[in-house]
């Protein structure tokens, strides 16, 4: 069979690991001469699909077969899942009956209200297939990035599914912090025994907020590193968060990291600059501020990495709103920016790149492939013309953040300055970008 053949081919082409996530869960719902319709789990893992292994799949499909045919991707309807959920009930019956034990839950830390881009697709895909019961990720997640990237929300997600979904499901979740203190009090009391019950024998899917906190705690260490070995050889599911990745958390025991690491290890980066854009719109939806397309930008390009600093400025604009008629002016919005935020950046390439990323609406890894296509060429020949005209910075380091050389700026540089001098439509883009610079 094509598909049996094309697996084959591919699980070759990309390694063991992206084929099991990106490849394996794949179902072949139909197949003739001219179409082959593949069956995904989601929509989202749909999207990240298309953008980056669609065109691989499709070149491997046609070598195998020999012909041409079109690759379709679909997906799997709501109706489809049930026989994940099966996976973890048939256990229940079999188990001493105890109530899911959760820490309180964001009312919208919730999957719908997650805000999705290249930064964070990987942890929330993975998060979505683990409560879903499918095996591509394993069973044990670990994720890690700075404060207010959207770990928490995340993690809050998969608490709300599970007991909107699946309610037999027995759910562990705390922080590291509060952990360790259960752990002190059963051995303070004698009663480590009901401890380990509890989390060993009485837990279906375990939640874990901020291992890093856990620095010199040995004991406490040892105990986590114990139950993680128990319950994943028992084949439940773990979700652990941190600040670091395993192997850069300081005074935790190496064991402890090995085992961390062994599942899945996904980062969640700073939104991008589109990204940043749709959270300022929704956060400014819930909070009830009405702001036009000049504020939403100034937002978005001024407060970077937290993004609970976006919802701070939001209900900041709020209250002041609430004392000037509910309106909410530029002047406004830089005075709350400032104060959050701080004096303006120093630009740099890599920022402009962001900006016409979402200017031209490719993405940044387009403008850093090595493709020459048009509609991504002239967009990399303007950032870099830009980088060259607002930056300090050398042609070497405008290059390098494209993946290009010192040649290659200076050859963008020419072409777009001698459109701007024969194009006035290039002439007006260049100059609105240049304001929006000024802005950044």
């Amino acid at each position: 069979m094509v598909w049996t053949k094309a697996k084959a081919a591919l699980k070759e082409s990309l390694g063991e690991s992206v084929y099991s996530l990106w490849v394996a869960p794949l179902e072949l719902l139909c197949a003739d001469e001219a179409e082959i319709q593949l069956v995904c789990p989601d929509r989202f893992y749909r999207a990240h699909l298309e953008r980056t292994h669609l065109s691989l799949i499709q070149t491997t499909i046609n070598e195998v077969s020999g012909s041409s045919c079109t690759v379709r991707l679909c997906d799997k309807g709501v109706e489809a899942l049930p026989a994940a959920k099966p996976k973890g009930q048939l256990r229940l019956p079999h188990m001493p009956v105890r109530r899911s034990v959760v820490r309180s839950l964001h009312p919208r830390y919730t999957f719908d209200a997650f805000m999705l881009g290249e930064s964070n697709l990987l942890a929330q895909s993975a998060c979505k297939s683990l409560v879903n019961g499918i095996d591509t990720v394993g069973s044990c997640i670990y994720i890690n990035s700075s404060t207010g990237l959207g770990k928490s929300h995340l993690t809050h997600a998969v608490a709300h599914t599970l007991l909107a979904e699946s309610p037999a499901t027995r759910i562990r979740y705390v922080t590291a912090q509060q952990f360790a203190s259960e752990m002190v009090r059963g051995i303070q009391a004698g009663t480590m025994d009901q401890f380990k019950e509890g989390y060993h024998d009485q837990c279906d899917f375990l939640l874990v907020e901020d291992i890093h906190t856990l620095r010199g705690k040995k004991k406490t260490q040892e105990e986590l590193n114990e139950l993680l070995d128990a319950l994943i050889k028992s084949g439940k599911r773990v979700i652990l968060t941190a600040h670091n990745n395993p192997r850069e958390l300081k005074g935790i025991d190496s064991e402890l990291k090995s085992r961390m690491g062994a599942g899945l290890v996904t980062t969640i980066q700073a939104p991008d600059l589109a990204t940043r854009q749709r959270i300022v719109e929704h956060k400014a939806a819930i909070n009830g501020v009405s702001l036009d397309e000049d504020a939403v930008a100034y937002i978005s390009q001024q407060i970077r990495g937290d993004v609970r600093r976006i919802e701070s400025a939001l209900l900041a604009l709020r209250a002041k709103a609430s004392l000037a008629g509910g309106l909410v002016g530029m002047d406004m919005v830089r005075e709350v920016v400032a104060d959050i935020a701080g004096v303006p950046r120093n630009i740099t390439t890599a920022l402009i790149g962001e900006l016409i990323s979402c200017e031209f609406n490719v993405s940044l890894q387009d403008l850093q492939s090595r493709s020459r296509k048009k509609v991504i060429t002239f967009p990399r020949q303007v950032a870099m013309y830009l980088g060259r005209k607002h930056t300090k910075e050398s042609l070497g380091d405008i290059g390098r953040t494209f993946n290009r050389n010192h040649a290659t700026v200076l050859h963008s540089v020419k072409v777009v300055s001698e459109l701007c001098r024969r194009d006035t439509s290039v002439q007006r883009q260049v100059e609105i970008l240049d304001q929006k610079m000024a802005e950044l």
